[in-house]
């Protein structure tokens, strides 16, 4: 264990609380710097594979999690009338890989996080303004001083500051080419057995269950970036996936008006590294894709347990954060590539090449897909 050293983190999200978390757990000073008010998030359900329980476990914290979240019997994928085209085990998949896949509420796990670090750890309301490599130390300036440490971390999201300031020629985030709807339900009349992703034409929607008798929703729909529904998105969802097979329609029934939030999907085109001198990038900051794979804030967690170990092992920061770099960079740009692609086989709309894909997909042993799906399932710390 390495005592005393200490770090800044840029972003309270899961990744920056995660890695704040894993350094405490290893001796360090640790500052996270949140420019929002409070340390929580917006937003809806999320799926953590057996890769991110691992780094949790990690970190002590993954039966909590469990203990939060729910665990379906299977999933898979349906076409728009609810036939299924794939199927997913969740008994098989924990047999293989050790955990199941376990859907919890995003404030909830950021709830989990925040509660394992100490009170002294967190600076809400804090926006950052600069960050300068001095050779032996790391100035992090925001709008009420500056923070100085051995190691700055920017876990600060898909618009980064810290990646703008340090990479200021590294490419803009990319659209996705579709925008994405994301909502949970209230109380359902009769709990959902198997959560499912529907395939249709240039449009998807998905869901799984949640505790409380609750299912997590998203939509997809192949739109220019920047729209908004002239009429709300909840009518947008209703006109475009009101007649799906069900349950989608009594899912949409029991979701409130005002609790869909729609954002427009982007990913983020590879980094030549994710370290530049004392600074180095996490998650979204580093390595944002589209959500296909259910795999962001997965790999946002291995992320913070891999850069604590590799700080904690190395004899100097410098090697500590190339050895975070090389373990990382090739993993994630290519689960970046992996969600990608399955996005846009997903969001198909050319009828000939839709049934070409709905077949091959109904073809594929479900076998196959699992094994297809081990290099990232079965990462290990």
């Amino acid at each position: 264990m390495t005592a005393g050293r200490t770090a800044v983190i840029v972003g309270g999200g899961i990744g920056g609380l995660a890695a704040a978390v894993a350094l405490c757990r290893r001796g360090w000073r640790v500052e996270v710097c949140e420019q929002a008010a409070q340390f929580t998030e917006i937003g809806a359900g999320l799926s953590l594979w057996p890769n991110a329980l691992r780094a949790l476990a990690v970190l002590g914290l993954a039966d909590r999690v469990r203990e939060l979240g729910a665990v379906e019997a299977g999933g898979g994928v349906r076409d728009r009338a609810g036939r299924w085209l794939a199927r997913t085990d969740n008994v098989e998949l924990e047999q293989r890989f050790g955990w199941p896949l376990v859907v919890v509420h995003r404030a909830d796990l950021v709830r989990v996080l925040v509660e394992a670090l100490p009170r002294k750890t967190l600076r809400p309301a804090t926006t950052i303004t600069g960050v300068h490599d001095e050779g032996d130390a790391v100035v992090v300036e925001h709008h009420h001083g500056s923070l100085r440490a051995e190691v700055a971390v920017g876990a600060d999201g898909l618009h980064s500051t810290v990646r703008r300031l340090g990479r200021p020629d590294a490419r803009p985030p990319r659209y996705a080419g579709y925008t994405a709807w994301r909502m949970i339900t209230s109380r359902l009349p009769a709990p959902l057995t198997d959560g499912a992703s529907n395939w249709g034409r240039g449009e998807r929607f998905g869901y799984t269950s949640m505790p409380g008798n609750r299912a997590y929703c998203f939509a997809t729909a192949t739109v220019p970036a920047g729209g908004v529904s002239p009429d709300g998105e909840w009518a947008e969802l209703h006109r475009r996936f009101g007649r799906w097979a069900g349950p989608i329609p009594t899912l949409l029934a029991a979701v409130a008006e005002d609790d869909v939030l729609r954002h427009d999907i982007y990913d983020l085109p590879p980094l030549s590294g994710y370290v530049s001198g004392r600074v180095a990038l996490l998650g979204d900051a580093a390595h944002a894709m589209t959500p296909n794979l259910g795999q962001g804030a997965c790999q946002a967690l291995e992320d913070a347990v891999v850069l604590a170990s590799c700080l904690d092992r190395a004899p100097d920061i410098a090697s500590g954060l190339a050895g975070y770099d090389r373990r990382r960079r090739s993993r994630t740009q290519d689960v970046v590539r992996r969600s990608a692609r399955l996005g846009a086989v997903g969001q198909w709309s050319w009828p000939p090449a839709v049934k070409a894909r709905d077949l091959a997909a109904r073809l594929t042993p479900n076998s196959a897909t699992l094994r297809s799906m081990t290099p990232i399932l079965g990462w290990k710390p």
